[in-house]
């Protein structure tokens, strides 16, 4: 860390003296690169951005997560009935015509995409049909009244079908839309190329009905290393990075060449614990698997010091969390808005009245540069557990080794992120805790398995609750019921922070994602 400072001393000072002029092409330094660039293949933050850029929803969420008009610019509701008229004059990047046949073929196309590592099922559970009335209007029917529609279908973008179809029940595959083949949407950028491990690059989209960016071309160049995204930032080698180093926060905001986003708190970094292997396959110290026992896994909670993750490893830029959710959230639970405090003592005590006097050998699952400092933090948590008495170690991976590996379940436990793009509390304790179902879309990203029909029950009640205060009420009860258990242990949220060379300047977002469309020059 020593190095890095001295290494941004002298990038700050090369920075007041040199500022190259602004391009048309737009440069972004991006934390992780996405796993595939087919847009519904894996929901995650990564690739969901990038797909905004090339692809647009029916409804889309704005900064601070509201629902909007996008390709369809009004909606009416009766009962299990929902009816979207489509906007006019919509083409697709390669000029073709937007109708409601798109819309049914990318509805279709999701529950046929194969091998994905969190499907878009998720959002699509509750529909019953899609269907096109007219070239310009669309029915979608739920299974039974579902209050949640347009924040689930926020998440889905539309694909050509002329351009999508293919010799596959899906259409096109992941792999060809990976080379570019179909990737054509109706977004502000078009596909250019990618190179996996390299840059991604996007060109303007003269055929765009809305406000045309500012950008004739955008490049995303990965760059896992925070310290590389802040040295190329300063170095004017990119002109907006994601994620900053926390430690050099107070530079950057103080430098009068750069401009700062800072948004509100959406994604909560949390801990799963394997709940159903057993032996778990990265216990070495007992044939059991501890972590099925709720005296061990609140035991593992009781012994983090939340605060001083946030105070020292992420140097004030997040908060601790006792919640999954943020509490301005939909069915946040108001007494778990401060997050619990450690206590070392009642950990051991814990730990030995479930058997486990002596701890046992555990390793820690983390990506390494998915998250802010998230090999930190599990080092951290690794060091606080062997203070309760347990043999902790990290292995860190290249976040898509780290996604494989959680994905085929063979962690022990793990510390991974969860952003929020909806307001509510149901889409979240859906994906992080109801019992995994993949053909339902429910527990898509519950790689520790956890499970229980109590909560399920609820979750299946809330997503048929028309009432807004009686919907909150379960949601409340279910988050609860999943925090009692300890079945998921939520670590702190994230600050989400942009950096970018003045003047340019950015709405942050709630939901985390970086859209180049948005990025506007303030002079």
């Amino acid at each position: 860390m020593k190095q890095f400072h001295l290494r941004s001393a002298l990038a700050l000072m090369a920075f007041a003296f040199a500022s190259p002029a602004m391009s048309d092409d737009l440069r972004i330094g991006i934390k992780s690169e996405p796993t595939s660039l087919d847009p519904l293949y894996h929901v995650i933050a990564t690739n969901a951005q990038v797909s905004f850029a090339q692809f647009e929803p029916l409804v889309m969420m704005d900064a601070t997560l509201n629902v909007t008009p996008k390709l369809a610019e009004s909606w009416t509701v009766d009962g299990t009935d929902w009816v979207f008229t489509l906007r006019d004059g919509v083409k697709f990047s390669d000029g073709s015509p937007f109708t409601a046949e798109d819309v049914v073929f990318t509805f279709n196309r999701i529950p046929l995409v194969p091998n994905t590592p969190t499907a878009y099922t998720l959002f699509t559970r509750q529909i019953e049909a899609v269907e096109a009335l007219d070239a310009k209007t669309v029915l979608i029917r739920t299974r039974t009244p579902y209050p949640l529609l347009l924040t689930d279908i926020a998440n889905i973008v539309i694909m050509s079908h002329a351009a999508a179809s293919g010799a596959a029940p899906e259409g096109r595959t992941t792999q060809e839309l990976n080379r570019g083949e179909g990737l054509v949407g109706t977004g502000p950028f078009r596909f250019v190329s990618w190179q996996s491990g390299a840059e991604l690059v996007l060109e303007r989209n003269d055929a765009y009905w809305g406000e045309k960016p500012e950008w004739d071309r955008v490049v995303y160049q990965p760059m896992i290393n925070p310290a590389a995204r802040a040295a190329a930032l300063l170095a004017g080698d990119i002109d907006m990075m994601e994620d900053p180093p926390t430690a050099d926060m107070p530079n950057f905001r103080a430098n009068s060449e750069l401009t700062m986003a800072e948004g509100p708190e959406s994604r909560v970094i949390y801990l799963a614990m394997d709940q159903q292997n057993v032996p778990s396959p990265n216990i070495t110290s007992t044939r059991e698997n501890p972590l099925m026992d709720v005296r061990v896994r609140e035991a593992l909670s009781l012994a983090i010091d939340r605060k001083v993750i946030v105070d020292r490893v992420m140097n004030g830029v997040a908060f601790p969390a006792g919640d999954l959710m943020p509490s301005n959230m939909f069915g946040a639970s108001p007494e778990r808005a401060t997050a619990p405090l450690a206590d070392l003592a009642r950990a051991k005590e814990l730990l030995a009245e479930a058997g486990y006097p002596d701890g046992f050998d555990i390793v820690l699952g983390t990506p390494n540069g998915r998250y802010v400092n998230d090999s930190r933090i599990a080092q951290t948590i690794a060091a606080m557990w062997a203070r309760a008495g347990l043999k902790a170690s990290v292995d860190a991976l290249a976040p898509p080794v780290f996604f494989k590996t959680r994905d085929a379940f063979e962690f022990s436990a793990y510390i991974a992120g969860w952003g929020n793009s909806t307001g509510e509390a149901l889409t979240t304790l859906r994906a992080l805790a109801g019992t995994r179902n993949k053909a339902a879309g429910v527990g898509s990203s519950n790689g520790g398995r956890y499970s229980n029909p109590e909560l399920d029950a609820l979750l299946d009640q809330a997503s048929e609750e028309m009432n807004e205060d009686a919907r909150r009420a379960i949601l409340e009860k279910a988050n609860n019921l999943v925090l009692s258990d300890f079945g998921i242990l939520p670590i702190h949220f994230e600050v989400p922070v942009w950096a970018l060379r003045a003047p340019l300047v950015y709405e942050a977002r709630a939901d985390q994602f970086t859209l180049p469309q948005y990025v506007r020059s303030a002079k």
